[in-house]
């Protein structure tokens, strides 16, 4: 049986916001890893508060889903590119270009 990390009372997730500079973009990017959401913005703090709102929207709809027992919408598995990235910066490790990453932690979902 899997023992899920996030529960509807309980949890926290990982987000990252960092600026791409690749192929002419100039955008910011915040990633919820455990629910796959990804917004784009053109400010860093633009980017942070639409993922806020992004995760706190998401939260309230799963919790408002009568009878889930199924936690995995709350502990998805992340997109590849974004794992590694987190990886790097947990690890410490060069983050690659293009990216300027400008914070990245745990997001308690529950105050």
């Amino acid at each position: 049986m899997k023992v899920f990390k996030n529960t509807p009372t309980k949890g926290s997730v990982r987000v990252i916001i960092f600026r791409d500079r690749s192929e002419g973009k100039d955008a910011w990017y915040g990633v919820a890893l455990d629910f796959n959401i990804v917004v784009s913005a053109e400010s860093r703090e633009q980017a942070y508060l639409l993922l806020i709102e992004a995760i706190d929207g998401y939260v309230h709809t799963i919790n408002s889903i009568r009878g889930l027992s199924d936690f995995s919408p709350l502990n998805q598995k992340p997109e590849e590119e974004y794992l590694k990235l987190w990886e790097s910066l947990t690890e410490g490790k060069p983050i690659p270009s293009p990216y300027q990453v400008e914070f990245f932690g745990l997001r308690n979902l529950y105050a």
